[in-house]
């Protein structure tokens, strides 16, 4: 079985940063592409980062490029999502997923496993 756990949510002013991580289990972590979405109320989930298995390839949603940062801790099974600069428009719930397409091009349909969201509230 396997659980994908995502902590470090929170209520935060704008300009201001957070940390999320994601900590996987019941697979072998380090070959497989992990990444995290986000859903705002009454929009579609939208990818936001992904990290290759070695952690040598990353991607960005253009709208975060420059201030976030995905890194992987393949020791811990640990996944993480630095936010800095947060904006209002960055609010909305974020999901950790593992996937077995290429961070380079994954997309929400070919996530294998979701993390059950934690909340991001960015207040202007």
């Amino acid at each position: 079985q396997v659980q994908v756990v995502e902590s470090g949510g929170g209520l935060v002013q704008a300009g201001g940063s957070l940390r999320l991580s994601c900590a996987a289990s019941g697979r072998t972590f380090r070959p497989y592409t992990m990444g995290w979405f986000r859903q705002a109320p009454w929009k579609e989930r939208e990818f936001v980062a992904a990290i290759s298995g070695s952690g040598s390839i990353t991607r960005y949603v253009d709208s975060v490029k420059g201030r976030f940062s995905i890194s992987r801790d393949n020791a811990k099974n640990t996944v993480y999502l630095q936010m800095n600069s947060l904006k209002a428009e960055d609010t909305a719930v974020y999901y950790c997923a593992t996937s077995t397409s290429s961070a380079r091009t994954v997309v929400t349909n070919e996530v294998d496993y979701w993390g059950q969201g934690t909340q991001v509230t960015v207040s202007s």
